[in-house]
């Protein structure tokens, strides 16, 4: 079978193709190529800068046609990489040979030699990463989060007045506010994003082990740490670790991933939130002519964007559970674990993009349904006797606590002329009385 989206074997190529695309440019085999082509790129070009003494002679006129190289990266140039590497059988030398036969078309096959010139393979994988994801969480992700959290506020904000009985513990409990209540993940959601550009794109770069041995071996008299500082943190746009072996310690990266966590957590309990709203009629969907809710059962209309969501960030959970806890940790100089473990780096990405997408669908749908609201409210006078008996307290009435659960504990039907008869009783003023009796579940929802 040829590989399409009916044949792939995932489902964030298959399925959801159409979801996805947008981070193939990132995340694919294609995207890694065309990044460490740039990084590779701009070394040599950083070195001819430098200069180094044998690439003074290289004219600067030749940067923009070898920048044009990574910029207009086409298929054909991955297949050619891909070619090369059936032979090489190692991803990073195809790439550095790609790139010298470019050399040679541009005539400057007598520098091509300071292509990949004292690096290991890692000082191209730990920068052309972290610029795929940098790029990623800035033009992505962050602009995706903010249109989702963006959406939930006007939600909220729509609905800022509206009454609404709480369940703690899946109880009645003190009246809420809808819109206040929606505004509790908006917060969480706006604090967790606010922490992610705060966490440094970290990179190495530093050869075989770490200490530019090859480099300074060839030009002792060269300061490469503040070179590769400077081509590091200023033309690629990270931050070089100071002290690492093979490869990068992958810290930073690991708590990237557990911020996403944080994030899609809360979106998870979002998601549960907005399904029990839903099945408790407080919320209703809009329908769409064609669509089925049940092949069985005609009449419903089932909240699967919700659900779908909820699915989708639990296996990107649990992928970036297991790339926050493996990354960090490596067999003294180096193993080869966290090469075929961050190729992944894109499915729980994807699956995360999955997941706003159907939540944005599935806020696009809820119509409001106050009026369950109100029923339930009245349904449950119980829940004033934490005002009754506060009230009391302050009034030094003895016992108010205890004397509200006797009269609200239970199986006990408490209807609103229950509390009246209650408060006629009570030994306190007509106007403390009046002031009790003007408290009702629709009005009690504090501020």
């Amino acid at each position: 079978m040829y590989l399409n989206q009916l044949t792939a074997i995932s489902p964030i190529d298959g399925r959801y193709r159409n979801r996805t695309k947008d981070i193939a440019q990132d995340f694919s085999e294609f995207g890694l190529m065309k990044y460490r082509v740039r990084v590779e790129v701009e070394y040599f070009i950083a070195l001819c800068e430098l200069p180094l003494p044998q690439l003074k002679s290289v004219d600067k006129n030749c940067f923009t046609a070898l920048r044009n190289i990574y910029q207009n990266f086409s298929e054909a140039d991955a297949e050619r990489i891909k070619a090369i590497e059936q032979t090489t059988n190692h991803d990073v030398k195809a790439v550095e040979y790609f790139l010298k036969e470019k050399m040679d078309e541009l005539q400057l096959g007598d520098a091509k030699e300071f292509i990949h010139f004292g690096l290991t393979s890692q000082d191209i994988n730990n920068t052309a990463i972290p610029m795929s994801i940098k790029n990623w969480l800035h033009e992505k992700y962050l602009p995706a989060i903010k249109k989702l959290t963006d959406e939930i506020e006007i939600l909220a904000t729509e609905c800022s007045h509206v009454p609404m009985l709480a369940h703690t513990h899946g109880q009645p409990a003190s009246p809420t506010r809808l819109g206040k209540e929606l505004m509790v993940f908006v917060e969480r959601l706006k604090n967790q994003t606010n922490t992610l550009p705060q966490i440094p794109m970290a990179a190495k770069f530093g050869g075989a082990t770490g200490n530019f041995n090859a480099h300074h071996v060839a030009y002792p008299n060269i300061n490469w740490k503040v070179f590769a500082d400077d081509f590091v943190n200023k033309n690629l746009g990270l931050n070089r670790m100071q002290n690492t072996t093979q490869i990068e310690h992958y810290d930073s990266l690991a708590a990237l991933f557990d911020n996403l966590r944080r994030i899609n957590i809360i979106l998870i309990d979002f998601c549960r939130d907005v399904w029990q709203y839903i099945s408790m009629e407080y919320f209703k969907q809009k329908t769409k002519a064609g669509e089925i809710g049940s092949s069985a059962m005609p009449h419903k209309v089932n909240p699967i964007d919700f659900e779908n969501a909820e699915g989708n960030l639990g296996i990107a959970n649990a992928v970036l559970m297991h790339l926050s806890e493996k990354l960090p940790i490596s067999r003294l100089q180096r193993d080869l674990t966290d090469s075929t473990v961050l190729r992944n780096i894109g499915v729980p990405i994807a699956h995360i993009h999955i997941s706003i997408d159907s939540i944005l669908k599935g806020l696009s749908k809820l119509v409001l349904n106050q009026k369950a609201m109100d029923v339930d409210l009245e349904k449950n006078w119980m829940v004033v006797a934490e005002a009754i008996q506060t009230i009391l307290r302050r009034e030094n009435y003895p016992a108010p606590y205890e004397a509200l659960k006797e009269l609200t504990r239970g199986a006990k039907s408490v209807t609103q002329q229950t509390m009246h008869d209650f408060i006629e009783q009570l030994n306190v003023s007509a106007e403390i009385k009046q002031e009790l009796k003007k408290i009702t579940p629709h009005n009690y929802f504090g501020i």
